[in-house]
């Protein structure tokens, strides 16, 4: 059973910077794309950002130019640098990949952000 442990939330100020980690417990083949969705209180998960296992990134138009997402293929980490955070980008922050049918998800870091 693969996990996907995250990493690196907490509380910051508006304008702050975090950056998310996840890793995956062991070696994961046929990566299509790993990712981050975050869930704030009261609303639906959705897609923060995404990266395919050809590079292409796609990200929520909220985010664009402040979230950046990379991955590190060799230790199957994907990594979420959140720059000028914003109190409307608090929630529960999970990590996700899928490879082929299989779809992973992590338990969740929880990123406040205070006005």
């Amino acid at each position: 059973q693969v996990q996907l442990v995250e990493s690196g939330g907490g509380l910051v100020q508006a304008g702050g910077s975090l950056r998310l980690s996840c890793t995956a417990s062991r070696m994961i083949s046929s990566i299509d794309r790993m990712g981050w969705y975050r869930q704030a209180p009261g609303k639906q998960r959705e897609l923060v950002a995404v990266v395919t296992s050809g590079g292409q990134t796609n990200y929520a138009d909220s985010v664009k130019g402040r979230f950046t997402i990379s991955r590190d293929n060799a230790k199957t980490t994907v990594y979420l640098q959140m720059n000028s955070l914003k109190p409307e980008d608090t929630g529960v922050y999970y990590c996700n990949t899928q490879a082929r049918v299989l779809n992973y998800w992590g338990k969740g870091t929880l990123v406040t952000v205070s006005s």
